[in-house]
């Protein structure tokens, strides 16, 4: 099913878009700039964390690396204020005189603060600008996979950097932090519970699982604690003041916050439709996923016809195996139970699927002159996702690279269970995250230096990042990268299935008022995955409802406009040019980015 015209043009702007070699600035151009440099500061100084992660916790912004968020309701609520007084200024500035690149900065950007403005209509959890814009908007200010207690440690880790004292003290007064950001959380929590919003027992429980794991952990051994006093042995021993900060302040007040908790009665309903407005929560959270007016139907819909067409072709593969028998979930599920598709289930076997991944990327490395023509560096480090917080998190995820070049994107993978991952399912899931996928993509925003600040801090529109994503998986099948790996290929394509599937489990969790229970069924019969896998996918749906089905929308958009231009082009059409025309735009709504790939297909045609 294609995306219709209804869909990609509902919301997008009337200029037609072209990016160019640079965003250089015209003379028409200077108050809409200044106004994104402002906005720029305004969101680097709400979101401190932004700041470090970027690497612009420097200069006149060095005082942001000391702090952490405010995460107060009273500073929450305030959000789609903000977003509503900046979208008034940018609307004021008119769209005549501005150049293509200023319009498609102003368009962009106006979208964003939309999707923020939008969410202030639902009074709970998460549905900020911030959460849009960082996959992470949904309804519960916790969960097993959000909160403070799951993410500031590793945020402390593997983006604040320490150089000097100032810096370790830094990271000192934002310990001190951490516990007054859990405090305003699970006030949040029971204002919340106080409207009906609860998470459901079963994601309670894996949250208050992973509390307890932490709460029994000595405070000396903390991560916050031990991740610091590795990196300031050179300067001096800041374990003791680190320890009594993780005692006397963290732990207690993430005792708090589970207590909290546990003083809720959660029920076992799934979906956000047992929410007030919940039809309404859904429809804007499918808006920020997809950045579509798709429905509901219209995305279940998608996902069961591309389901079906996949599996077809995935039949096809597994008779040549000799994989005849059973329906194509049951088929994949014998191939990830045959012990010479796994890694031993050992911290070894872990070492093990580091280093294939790795070879991986490099062996994609040498791949990309027929893909692109960017000569990007895109660095990439693999790691482990952190044990104390394995339960919660997503399968496998990318951190993008600081913007000075200091720190290199990290592709985490989740190895609670090693089984989760065949061999045959590594290649495509680590073309999705690194090269030249997320890897990739994100390393033409750090590298060079072409889209201004505000487009970096506003880059996190899901259909397009993870769109882009799931093409490139597409795109090492197209440059020949499965020909002597057949099981590779079925990797593939069961990837493709399964973010198909998304569409359907994620909307029949949400509007078809699906069980957790039937999701995981059907889910594992779609994919023959690993039941613990498919059981922790579609919890994360549970908690970040609309965000699963902006791949396979995004996919399909991206798959959409290349035929249409390699159509209009035929033998003018070149592979390459239209990878880095997406890529060079940026992250853009699929509204803004149609009109992008039409207007540079329109420029080649003359």
């Amino acid at each position: 099913m294609k995306l219709s015209r209804r869909d990609l043009l509902a919301s997008a702007a009337a200029t037609a878009f072209v990016p160019g070699a640079a965003f250089a600035a015209t003379g028409g151009d200077a108050p809409v700039n200044a106004l994104f440099a402002d906005l720029s500061d305004a969101i680097l100084t709400d979101s401190p964390e932004t700041a470090t992660s970027l690497a612009l916790d420097k200069g006149k912004r060095a005082g942001l690396k000391a702090r952490l968020s405010d995460a107060s309701w009273a500073h929450t609520a305030h959000d789609h204020v903000f977003c509503s007084d900046w979208l008034a200024r940018l609307k004021a500035v008119p769209a005549a005189g501005l150049s293509p690149d200023a319009a498609l900065n102003k368009a962009v950007t106006e979208y964003a603060l939309e999707l923020g403005q939008g969410g202030g209509r639902f009074a709970f959890g998460q549905n900020t600008l911030n959460a849009a814009m960082g996959e992470s908007a949904g309804p519960y200010v916790v969960s097993q996979q959000s909160g403070s207690y799951a993410s500031t440690a590793e945020f402390l880790d593997s983006q604040h950097s320490i150089q000097t004292r100032a810096d370790a003290e830094a990271w000192l007064s934002r310990m001190e932090d951490f516990a007054r950001v859990l405090d305003q959380e699970t006030g949040r929590i029971q204002r919340d519970a106080g409207l009906g919003v609860v998470m459901p027992d079963f994601l309670m429980a894996n949250t208050l699982g992973q509390m307890d794991a932490s709460l029994k952990m000595p405070a000396a051994q903390q991560r916050i604690v031990t991740s610091l006093a590795a990196k300031t042995k050179a300067l001096g021993d800041y374990a003791p003041q680190a320890t009594k900060i993780t005692a006397d302040k963290i732990l207690p007040a993430l005792a708090r916050q589970q207590a909290a908790l546990r003083a809720l009665k959660p029920t076992h309903d799934a979906g956000v439709w047992k929410l007030k407005d919940g039809e309404a929560y859904y429809a804007w959270l499918l808006k920020v996923g997809t950045t579509t007016t798709m429905t509901a139907d219209e995305v279940h819909k998608m996902g069961l016809e591309q389901n079906a067409e996949l599996e077809a072709r995935m039949d096809g593969l597994l008779k040549q195996q000799g994989l005849s028998k059973g329906t194509v979930g049951e088929r994949m599920t014998a191939l990830s139970h045959d012990p010479k598709n796994l890694f031993p289930e050992t911290d070894a076997g872990r070492d093990q699927v580091i280093a294939y991944l790795n070879k991986l990327i490099g062996q994609t490395r040498g791949q990309m002159p027929k893909l692109s023509a960017l000569n990007l560096k895109a660095p990439v480090v693999v790691k482990r996702v952190p044990p104390d917080i394995q339960d919660g998190a997503a399968q496998g995820y990318m951190n993008p690279g600081s913007l000075d070049g200091s720190r290199p994107s990290i592709y985490y993978i989740n190895l609670k269970h090693v089984s989760t991952w065949p061999r045959y399912a590594l290649p495509t899931l680590t073309h999705h995250e690194g090269i030249p996928g997320h890897a990739w993509q994100g390393a033409y925003l750090t590298e060079t230096g072409k889209l201004p600040l505000i487009r970096i801090l506003l880059s996190g529109f899901n259909a397009y990042v993870e769109g882009w994503a799931l093409y490139a998986e597409q795109l090492t099948d197209e440059i020949g990268m499965y020909e002597d790996d057949p099981l590779g290929r079925l990797g593939w394509l069961a990837g493709q299935k399964m973010r198909a599937g998304r569409l359907v489990v994620d909307t029949g969790l949400h509007a078809k008022r699906w069980t957790r229970e039937h999701a995981i069924d059907w889910f594992q019969n779609c994919t023959g995955s690993p039941r613990a896998g498919v059981t922790s996918e579609v919890d994360r749906y549970c908690a970040s409802p609309g965000q699963a089905c902006g791949y396979k929308v995004g996919h399909t958009e991206l798959v959409r406009l290349r035929e249409k231009m390699k159509a209009t082009l035929g033998p003018k059409f070149d592979l390459r040019d239209y990878n880095d025309t997406v890529v060079k735009a940026g992250a853009v709504p699929l509204t803004v980015l149609a009109q992008v790939i039409d207007a540079h297909t329109a420029m080649l045609a003359r």
